[in-house]
């Protein structure tokens, strides 16, 4: 048992209170106030559906920077950046170089030694005070392409108890910010693009949203030749997706400059819904989407670029970002954030293309053998798991909540071994009780040799020696072996049309008992010189009743009178 495992059962190890009824405590809910949905009766954003990519930035080296217990040194924002352009984004915030002396020390790191691809922006925040602006300038001399991105808050509950000031006060700092950051960025010999947001805009009145970005956009110069990013942020998730869509739609018709702007999205997951939110509000006519690598960010975390482009891909559409190696993009992350992304996440987790009920694998195994490769369609697995760098041997795992279709799905995915249907019937049994007994899954390889122990059977009373097939009268073939019954050494004689046949009918002549095939598969384990054949047979006894047996060797009869000898044994013993 692990550490992690033991701390968790020894903390779940306490006395229970006395459970509360309906009768008992409540939760206070009566602290809270639901949020108004907004009038916009004539949407339009439901009916619409997502055809493309939006802009995507990566604010990993930031807002997920900022969230970190231990935040990433040079040497790991540099592998972070490398990562993020190998991904494909195009757009990249590369730190708050204001407020850190190592976001500082970085942007000019990747300036200085040219590691900024051609075409590739980067993105730095700012607030919106001359000191920070300064400093975010000098950072950024020498870059070719800049978004410098500059923020106030404009909620009604930070203007009321953060900043002390009615509209008109946040609209002037807003403004004044704008000339600053206008101001300083003349010297700068780079391609700029200026990016606003009203922070806390779920909090912030629309028509207020509305007018505070009239104003930035009217004091930057934003043109339809050279738009500004307004960026609408979830900073906290307030309400259903619904309501941010309706958000967005509502400024993006109401916004007299249009136009002249990018509507950008930066959802955060308070309410676990910052994806579907993101989509939502996508369809409600925002262009542009900020967010992290698995979600990473403060609180609940930032809008998943990973998996709101892969709900992209699975729809088929270009996500434009390059996730085809996805465990080793995953185990990077995990590396640098020093946070694990979990076994669940979708489309990067272990277990998300596993399947460990029984129906499930059964409809997985079907859908394996008859899947177009041009157009994906199996049950229980949304994409192809190869689209992602995983493998079909991972998608099913057995356990206590297994069947056979797993079972077999298993064998034959790793091994090559197709059992009878019958057979497999009867081995997941075997398998069943095994993980009853062990009280965990169990691995590919323990179901292998559970199939050689319950079915390859020596120990017993007869035992193969040796044997030779000959030519025997009317082109029969003839099969002379020694085999070891009951301690003693017998020599048997059979002739047949085939060696199996000989085999056997010598095998009943000599023991005077029954050894009828009634079931026969065989086929290669391996290729190559010392290639491996397997044989599966049953032979049926007088009343009917079947008794599987398996045999493995290099030589194909040999395999085949393994598996006689072993089903045999085991009725023997059965």
């Amino acid at each position: 048992m692990s550490e992690q495992v033991a701390a968790i059962e020894q903390e779940a190890s306490f006395e229970p209170r006395q459970a509360q009824g309906r009768a008992g405590g409540k939760m206070p809910f009566h602290k809270y106030r639901s949020f108004q949905p907004i009038d916009l009766p004539s949407r339009r954003w439901p009916g619409r559906v997502l055809d493309r990519a939006p802009r995507w930035c990566s604010v990993d080296l930031r807002d997920g920077n900022q969230a970190l217990i231990d935040p990433m040194n040079v040497q790991e924002k540099l592998r972070m950046f490398d990562l993020l352009l190998e991904v494909g984004f195009a757009e990249i915030e590369v730190g708050f170089p204001a407020a850190s002396q190592p976001d500082f020390d970085f942007i000019r790191r990747i300036i200085d030694e040219g590691r900024i691809p051609e075409g590739v922006a980067v993105q730095v925040l700012c607030q919106a005070r001359e000191e920070l602006i300064e400093r975010t300038v000098q950072a950024l001399a020498g870059a070719p392409k800049v978004i410098f991105h500059l923020y106030n808050s404009t909620s009604e509950l930070q203007r009321r108890v953060v900043f002390g000031m009615g509209r008109e006060g946040i609209i002037d700092l807003a403004v004044k910010g704008t000339r600053m950051v206008k101001s300083g960025l003349a010297a700068l010999d780079s391609d700029i693009t200026f990016e606003y947001s009203p922070e806390s805009f779920t909090g912030t009145e629309l028509d207020f949203a509305v007018d505070i970005c009239t104003a930035v956009a009217e004091e930057w110069g934003a043109s339809v030749e050279q738009p500004m990013i307004v960026n609408l942020p979830s900073t906290v998730e307030m309400a259903t997706p619904n309501v941010y869509a309706d958000q967005i739609e509502w400024f993006a018709t109401r916004f007299p400059h249009r136009d002249k702007a990018i509507i950008s999205l930066h959802t955060h997951n308070d309410r676990g819904t910052g994806i579907a939110a993101t989509e939502l509000a996508l369809m409600a006519g925002a262009e542009r989407v900020e967010g992290t690598l698995f979600g990473n960010g403060e609180r609940t975390g930032n809008c998943d670029i990973v998996t709101m482009a892969m709900n992209l891909f699975s729809q088929g559409v270009d996500p434009e970002l390059d996730f085809r190696d996805m465990p080793r993009i995953r185990r990077t992350v995990e590396a640098i954030n020093k946070l694990p992304v979990h076994e669940r996440h979708p489309y990067a987790g272990d277990l998300v293309f596993t399947a460990f009920s029984g129906s499930h694998q059964d409809a997985i195994k079907k859908g394996m053998a008859k899947v177009d490769r041009d157009c994906w369609e199996v049950p229980y697995l949304p994409i192809d798991p190869s689209d992602v760098g995983s493998s079909y041997k991972e998608a099913v795992r057995v356990n206590s909540q297994s069947g056979k279709g797993g079972v077999g799905f298993l064998l034959e995915e790793f091994y090559g071994i197709v059992l009878p249907r019958e057979m497999l019937k009867e081995f997941s049994g075997v398998v069943q009780k095994l993980t009853e007994t062990l009280d965990r899954e169990v691995k590919v390889q323990e179901i292998h040799q559970a199939l050689l122990d319950e079915y390859a059977v020596e120990s017993g009373p007869y035992r193969l020696i040796d044997f030779d097939v000959l030519t025997g009268h009317k082109a029969e073939q003839r099969c002379v072996a020694r085999i070891e019954a009951s301690e003693q050494t017998l020599t048997i004689d059979g002739e047949g049309g085939g060696p199996i046949e000989a085999f056997t009918n010598g095998l009943q002549e000599t023991l005077n008992e029954p050894v009828n095939i009634a079931d026969y598969h065989e086929h290669a384990l391996t290729t190559g010189s010392d290639a491996q054949a397997i044989c599966l047979l049953a032979i049926e006894d007088a009343n009917g009743g079947r008794c599987y047996g398996v045999g493995v060797s290099q030589n194909t009869i040999m395999a085949s009178f393994k598996a006689v000898i072993a089903a045999m044994n085991r009725r023997w013993r059965l």
